[in-house]
């Protein structure tokens, strides 16, 4: 009877000491330029663009201003990995200080390094429209210069819907994108009505937008994180079928000489090729080496 006593005592003061403890509660953040506030044209999104250091101090408002909401909805984990370019835009000593950050490149997984199953929910932020979208701001997938077009499974996929995939390949659900409102339509169409959205401008062509004011915009960046990480559990990952039918287009037929080298490679088309994956984390990075052959053309 005694030792019960004591057992039960003991467990009490465990249950009394441990109670109010929150299961850990982590978000990956993936950080694109395009689709950040104030960005309408390249040269502000390259290091030598007169206008390029207004453009990272944008992108790192936009990104605390989602480290916020989310802090607000209760993330305890918050990794931010830098996505665009060389992946060294973000100002690293004005990033909140409550979060992460991965800079630099290359890294194995690019835009989405660090994604990994022990995360609970994915945001995309600054992110754009694939290829050949009509009004909107910077539109390419992946690489300008070479891309055309990334289709999985015959659909045609922007950044986001490759990224996207990937972290569903986690188990990971993304549950927010910010860009421009053609790159907020593309992914409610690919990745799902439920994800919530934050458009800060309107496209009026490639290099022409209608800005938010800048607080206005931050304030629905932080609204739509908070929001987005508090229904996280009603937005389901993203995930394709196996066997993943990987094709890439590229934007002449010379880019699409070096990929077709490989033995697992097609070319379907002259300026076409493609591969099949039982594993899309294995496409994917066969995908990364394909437009880095291609770019040696």
């Amino acid at each position: 009877m005694k030792r019960v006593t004591i057992f039960l005592i003991m467990f009490a003061v465990f249950s009394y000491l441990y109670a109010g403890e929150k299961a850990p509660l982590r978000v990956f953040i993936s950080v694109d330029i395009e689709g950040i506030w104030g960005v309408v044209q390249a040269d502000q999104t390259m290091t030598d663009g007169r206008d390029f250091g207004l453009a990272r101090k944008w992108m790192v408002q936009d990104v605390n201003a989602v480290i916020e909401g989310l802090l607000e909805a209760g993330a305890t984990e918050i990794v931010v990995n830098d996505s665009h370019g060389g992946m060294r835009n973000i100002i690293a000593d004005e990033l909140h200080p409550k979060a992460a950050l991965i800079s630099g490149s290359p890294k194995p997984l690019a835009m989405m390094q660090g994604i990994g199953e022990h995360f609970d929910a994915c945001i995309f932020v600054g992110y754009h429209a694939k290829a050949g979208t009509a009004s909107a701001i910077l539109d390419h997938t992946i690489s300008g210069g070479i891309v055309r077009a990334i289709r999985v499974n015959g659909l045609e996929l922007p950044e986001l819907g490759v990224n996207g995939a990937l972290s569903g390949y986690f188990k990971v659900p993304v549950i927010m994108l910010s860009g421009d409102d053609e790159t907020c339509n593309q992914a409610k169409s690919i990745l799902g009505n439920e994800i919530v959205t934050v458009a800060v401008k309107q496209g009026i062509g490639r290099y022409a937008a209608k800005l938010l004011p800048a607080e206005e915009a931050r304030k629905r960046l932080k609204e739509g994180a908070k929001e987005a990480l508090l229904k996280k559990d009603k937005i389901p990952a993203f995930k394709l079928n196996p066997p993943f039918n990987f094709e890439l287009e590229v934007l002449n037929s010379a880019q699409a000489e070096m990929p077709s080298q490989l033995p697992q490679v097609k070319r379907t088309a002259p300026r076409s090729v493609a591969f099949t994956a039982n594993d899309y984390l294995e496409g994917f990075k066969i995908l990364r080496v394909l437009i880095a052959l291609a770019a040696s053309s």
